[in-house]
């Protein structure tokens, strides 16, 4: 596998929690989108570490493509 599955072709919005670490899913394999289930097991990817300065609402990407992963950055509209 060496591109990253679509989870889906538009951001996850989460509430996140000042100082808790999240870890989002590079290979759109995990069945805990945005996050790591450890799906990526038999794949190259590995989960990228996001950890919160604020409490607040931030859009993980899902369709694995953004150029400012973990966050969406927009690209799932040119997919």
């Amino acid at each position: 596998m060496s591109d990253p599955r679509i989870a889906q072709k538009a951001p996850f919005a989460v509430d996140v929690v000042a100082g808790e670490k999240y870890f989002w899913c590079t290979c759109g394999k995990s069945c805990n989108q945005p996050f790591c289930d450890g799906s990526h097991q038999d794949t190259a990817f590995t989960p990228v570490k996001y950890e919160a300065d604020d409490d607040r609402t931030v859009y993980f990407c899902g369709c694995k493509h953004s150029e400012k992963a973990p966050l969406c950055d927009g690209t799932h509209a040119d997919l």
